[in-house]
């Protein structure tokens, strides 16, 4: 691993990005063809918020945030702070003082495969972060990585400057360079389901908007009385 701080990553255009956001991780990722998410393991630790921002990855060692600290002075306005570990690690390795940094910059919230504390503190300065896991369990200062280089979160690649978007369903990556065709997408399936949406009200059944019912007699689903079945 080569041990570096990228300065001056390209970042995704943070007002496509604030109007991505606006549809939400569900929306996004099913308009995408079911990509970018990141997994049921990365939960809020507070519900409510929804946010957008382009990607600083951060690169530690297991029990090490030396590379937060260096990570926090690449961060600009729009920024959401990406962390993962060499190796599994859940040590809370965030927490308020972190937080309160970051908020003087303009960073939007926290993502990270390790774990947070001061949960509290951070549920009531309204800093947003998905984790991993929360742990009291401190850290050490004593270890090189990376800041701005690409990561893998649950499986996802996720460069600096990607758009990263949370809400209470989780989190996924847009790369940057599909933000536009992202945009597309989901308002396509935003109108699709507002379609669907005034159907349902009028009492249409999914079934017959669907096509179903074709697809249950495919599958042998045959429909019988409760005498005919025995109740």
């Amino acid at each position: 691993m080569r041990t570096v701080v990228v300065t001056n990553p390209p970042r995704a255009a943070i007002e496509k990005v604030d109007k991505l956001a606006e549809y939400g991780v569900a929306t996004v990722h099913e308009a995408l063809g079911r990509t970018g998410y990141l997994g049921p393991e990365l939960r809020p630790v507070h519900l409510g918020s929804r946010i957008g921002g382009t990607a600083v990855t951060v690169l530690c060692w297991p029990g090490d945030n030396l590379m937060i600290h260096a990570a926090v002075e690449q961060c600009q306005p729009g920024d959401v702070l990406v962390v993962t570990s060499t190796s599994p690690n859940t040590d809370g390795m965030f927490g308020e003082l972190f937080a309160t940094a970051l908020q003087v910059r303009g960073v939007r919230g926290l993502v990270t495969e390790t774990g947070v504390r001061d949960v509290a503190d951070l549920h009531a300065m309204g800093f947003p972060v998905w984790t991993a896991a929360v742990s009291a369990q401190g850290t050490v200062k004593a270890t090189a990585g990376a800041v701005n280089v690409p990561i893998t979160v649950s499986g996802q690649l996720i460069r600096p400057g990607d758009a990263v978007l949370a809400d209470d369903d989780g989190v996924m990556v847009v790369p940057r360079q599909d933000v536009d065709r992202a945009l597309d997408a989901a308002q396509a399936r935003v109108d699709k389901e507002e379609a669907s949406r005034q159907a349902f009200r009028n009492g249409e059944l999914g079934l017959d908007r669907y096509g179903l019912r074709a697809k249950l007699a495919e599958l042998g689903v045959e429909y019988v009385t409760a005498e005919e079945y025995g109740l």
